[in-house]
Formats: C-alpha cells, structure tokens, sequence
C-alpha cells in the first residue's frame, strides 16, 4: 500500500503563524503544530500569503 504525504508548506489552503526567535529569524508555521521551543508567535493565523507579506515588512536585513 503506498501513502501520498503532502508538505503542509506547500498547500495554500492551510493557514500559517509567523514565528520568531531569539536571534530575530521569522519562519512560517502550520497552525495544526505546536510551536517550536525558542519561537514565538508574532502573526496569524492567516494565509500563506499574508504572512510571507508580514515577514516581508518586518525582518529587518542584518547584512545592510
């Protein structure tokens, strides 16, 4: 029998948490997973868009 496994990433229906950490680093995150030890939330739950626009506005550049 073969399972079909599908990235939650990749589905543009699910929604999504910002989550940062301590060195300032934003990541996207399925609303159905805990959060990570180190992380915390900062946006959502929205869509996949929304918060790729929110990490987009928000994370500042350290190599500028």
């Amino acid at each position: 029998m073969s399972q079909t496994y599908t990235n939650p990433f990749d589905d543009e229906k699910n929604q999504f948490y910002v989550l940062k950490n301590a060195n300032q680093q934003y990541s996207i995150w399925p609303d159905f997973s805990p959060v990570p030890l180190g992380w915390e939330n900062q946006f959502g739950p929205e869509g996949k868009a929304a918060c790729l626009a929110f990490i987009e506005t928000n994370w500042l550049d350290i190599r500028r």
